[in-house]
């Protein structure tokens, strides 16, 4: 495997794509202000959340950032795991929240924010990691036999997710009420 180490190349969509925590605190906002939950829409909007936490954190406990182009557990599967379960998140957020303003709202945020994430993140694993990289997204690289573990979760820092889906659930329960 062939490791070059090189800076994620600057571009405007990199800088967005690196802005995509802040402006989502500012789109949660907005939606919880917009939200108006049923105990209907949380029955059936939270548990597809949860669903979708328990995929980021699957992917967090096998995912070695920097280090390599990770091939176990989700990543087998799907090249971006971590924002297909943000993706399934929100679904679950939006039908919860149960406004078509908060599905189109989130709807955007996802689709901008995601897409230039997904976009900068492959140009800097082809530049980092390349042939090993575009063997892995040709489906030519074999799978790593890796066992989950909480701990490199932990370290990816994917306990946040949790808490803030924690959070806002309440919130939107709260507000059910």
């Amino acid at each position: 495997m062939r490791r070059v180490s090189v800076a994620a190349p600057a571009s405007p969509r990199a800088g967005l794509a690196r802005w995509r925590v802040p402006l989502g605190f500012a789109a949660a906002g907005l939606v919880l202000w917009l939200a108006q939950p049923t105990p209907a829409s949380l029955r059936i909007g939270l548990p597809i959340a949860v669903l979708g936490q328990l995929l980021r954190v699957w992917a967090a406990g096998h995912l070695e950032k920097s280090r390599e182009v990770t091939t176990s557990g989700p990543y087998r599967v799907t090249r971006h795991p971590l924002y297909l379960g943000s993706s399934i998140m929100g679904i679950g957020l939006a039908l919860a929240a149960h406004h078509w303003l908060v599905a189109l709202l989130i709807a955007a945020y996802l689709g901008a924010t995601l897409w230039l994430a997904i976009r900068t993140e492959e140009a800097y694993l082809r530049a980092t990691f390349g042939d090993t990289y575009d063997r892995y997204a040709g489906g030519a690289l074999p799978s790593v036999a890796r066992q989950f573990s909480l701990a490199r979760a932990i370290r990816n820092k994917e306990y946040r997710a949790p808490v803030g889906l924690m959070l806002v659930s309440l919130f939107l329960w709260l507000r059910s009420q």
